[in-house]
């Protein structure tokens, strides 16, 4: 068969329906490519030579993963007997299945969009974490998006594409063609050996050759990415990124770890305990309120000229106020793992999310030794992303929503459901922060009532897509991100209010901080702007207002609090009281899941899974970066010898509490 006859063959025989697929879904992937590349136009570096590479490793991914949707038709292609080619369950199997593969291909490039909008890159470990917690995402579609229309236009795209294939002979010509195997085994082998061979060599992190976040993820196929997330929802540091010996790892580490006010329990390599001296000890209540997806940009403290934040405002001149911290991650599970373990963003999932994550050192261990009651309040089910098991293995007692996921076995703490009739709004998320704050003024006065104190864990919702609340306590429309802000600002104002005429209200402190914020998309791996986030210790006895303008982390807030408090005890938490820290040693720890980076000073520290090591420049508003050749070797040590050893020592149980 030469050339010509095969392509007249290819475009008109038996496999003309699957190649149409085939082609439909690679001009359908350079569309969405282009459109994503004009929709972050303001982030991508336009270096032809980049956006070229990035468009042909595009369509290398889009071709393989268009084989592995199409390559049980080619099987059935190949081996399905020519007698009976053309026959009612011929047809029946064919629309059936490209029906099916029709809804796949339409439905995740069109995800694709809003997907982008929010994160700025391919699906990746997010959207797997989605389809687990089916409730929450799909009740948050629902509410977000039209479902009905998008239902409608899913399902007439199919039929438009049925009938342009019908109209073109498409599917006449599929079943007509009686060639026998021998003949159809030219057209279906090529298929299935390039469908197995590229499905196997093609990895996510070849298009990841540029320091551009948008040009990398460009070069990637947004199912290939989701697939790739789910097989690696797990990076095992030792595998996949650059290390040092263990007892350099931990000289090192332990060289930076150690405040002003510490010494080491032991002289162990491996042993990272420090006693901790205080001085004139406090035990105030304590209630942490982590705000969900609340951006530094949003105050306007920090230049935002929309008044969406007044309480929160007019809070920062009455509290201890961070002016320079950063959040580990751009996800609530690190937000939670930061401040409860005050620990580096190991890479994969957070520890909140892992398995055999019970019993491990955290600031639960030091306030349960100061006799304190430690509760998490949520608003939605924390079966949500692990966190009931994750917080109850620490010793929380939990309040949640329990809409019938129960606890693990092993978790021996308390479960309190928020009653039906303690809620007055409620959407895909959970309830108001008005109705959250209220169940935490309901658990401290049973404390205080108890005369027993607490520790507060209170996680909202509020700010969230679908951005709904109760109507009549703003003057913004709902489904708005200005307008959530400004709702969950409200919210926080009246919860205060309200505390301050309670009896324990004089002896609690308020910690009241971002989980990450806003939004993560970005013109690099690790965009640092996006990692900037408010903090706020209010109410704190005897403590004038001040602000903290040295760089912090967000796992350095608790270890901070702990200082003012003037608390003597035991850690073996990464985390370090600023106050206590030499100048010129703060540091902030930033990642995303497969990158992971060191901000200190001007110099951000970058490692990642191909254990490549980068070093950038930060300048300007924005903390724009630009890559240095020549590294600083003692900085490269310092932050492979966080990120290892907290990879290492969860990894080995060695971040259990000691009993």
């Amino acid at each position: 068969m030469n050339l010509k006859t095969f392509f007249a063959k290819l475009l008109k025989g038996r496999f003309s329906l699957l190649f149409s697929i085939l082609s439909l879904y690679i001009v359908l992937s350079f569309i969405v490519r282009v459109t994503l590349l004009i929709w972050s136009a303001k982030d991508a570096d336009f270096n032809l030579l980049y956006i070229l590479r990035a468009f042909f490793t595009g369509f290398v991914f889009d071709l393989t993963m268009g084989l592995l949707f199409l390559i049980l038709y080619a099987v059935y292609l190949l081996f399905f007997p020519k007698r009976l080619i053309g026959s009612l369950f011929d047809k029946g199997f064919t629309y059936f299945y490209l029906g099916l593969i029709l809804i796949i291909i339409y439905f995740s490039l069109l995800a694709e969009i809003p997907f982008w909008d929010e994160f700025g890159v391919r699906f990746n470990f997010i959207a797997v974490d989605y389809l687990i917690y089916t409730y929450e995402v799909f009740s948050n579609i629902n509410q977000s998006y039209p479902l009905p229309l998008i239902a409608v236009i899913l399902i007439g795209l199919i039929v438009l594409t049925f009938a342009l294939f019908k109209k073109l002979q498409i599917f006449k010509r599929t079943f007509s063609d009686k060639s026998p195997i021998r003949k159809r085994v030219v057209f279906a082998v090529p298929v299935l050996v390039i469908a197995s061979v590229s499905g196997l060599l093609m990895k996510n992190k070849q298009a990841d050759f540029s320091n551009n976040l948008v040009v990398n993820e460009l070069g990637k196929n947004g199912a290939f990415s989701f697939i790739s997330a789910y097989k690696s929802n797990e990076l095992d540091y030792e595998t996949f990124y650059p290390k040092l010996s263990e007892k350099e790892a931990y000289s090192v580490l332990k060289h930076h770890l150690l405040q002003e006010n510490q010494n080491y329990t032991t002289t162990k390599h491996e042993d990272i305990s420090r006693l901790t001296r205080g001085n004139q000890e406090q035990r105030p209540n304590i209630i942490l309120i982590t705000i969900e997806s609340f951006s530094g940009e949003f105050l306007k403290t920090f230049g935002n000229k929309d008044n969406i934040t007044p309480n929160y405002d007019r809070l920062v001149d009455q509290s201890i106020f961070f002016t320079n911290l950063y959040a580990t991650g751009t996800r609530t599970v690190r937000g939670m793992e930061a401040l409860t373990l005050s620990v580096p963003p190991t890479p994969g999932n957070s520890i909140v999310r892992r398995p055999n994550n019970q019993n491990l050192f955290s600031v639960s261990t030091i306030v349960k030794e100061k006799n304190y009651q430690p509760y998490f309040i949520y608003g939605g089910d924390g079966y949500f992303d692990n966190m009931n098991n994750f917080f109850g293995g620490q010793g929380f007692d939990i309040v949640d929503r329990n809409r019938g996921n129960a606890l693990s076995d092993d978790i021996k703490t308390k479960r309190f459901q928020i009653p039906d009739n303690e809620v007055t709004f409620e959407n895909a998320w959970g309830i108001c922060d008005e109705d959250l704050y209220k169940q935490s003024i309901k658990y401290a006065d049973k404390s205080a009532k108890a005369n027993k104190p607490f520790f507060q864990f209170v996680m909202t919702t509020s700010n969230h897509k679908p951005f709904t609340f109760p109507k009549g306590k703003i003057d913004l429309p709902q489904g708005d991100r200005n307008a959530a802000v400004k709702y969950t600002d409200y919210a926080l104002g009246k919860f205060l209010a309200d505390a301050k005429t309670k009896s324990w209200f004089k002896n609690t402190v308020f910690v009241i901080v971002a989980d990450h914020c806003a939004n993560s998309a970005g013109r690099w791996e690790i965009n640092i702007a996006n990692h900037h986030i408010p903090a706020i210790i209010y109410n704190l006895p005897q403590q004038k207002p001040e602000k903290i303008n040295r760089l912090t982390s967000q796992i350095d807030l608790m270890p901070t609090l702990f200082g003012y408090l003037g608390w003597n005890y035991e850690t073996s938490l990464y985390g370090k009281d600023i106050n206590q820290t030499k100048s010129g040693d703060e540091r902030a720890f930033l990642g995303n899941y497969r990158t992971l980076g060191m901000l200190k000073g001007n110099l951000f520290m970058q490692i990642d899974d191909r254990k490549r090591v980068k070093q950038f420049r930060v300048s300007g508003k924005n903390q724009c970066i630009t890559e240095i050749k020549s590294k600083n070797e003692d900085l490269v040590s310092e932050t492979i010898s966080y990120y290892q050893t907290a990879s290492e020592r969860f990894k080995n149980g060695k971040m259990k509490a000691k009993k």
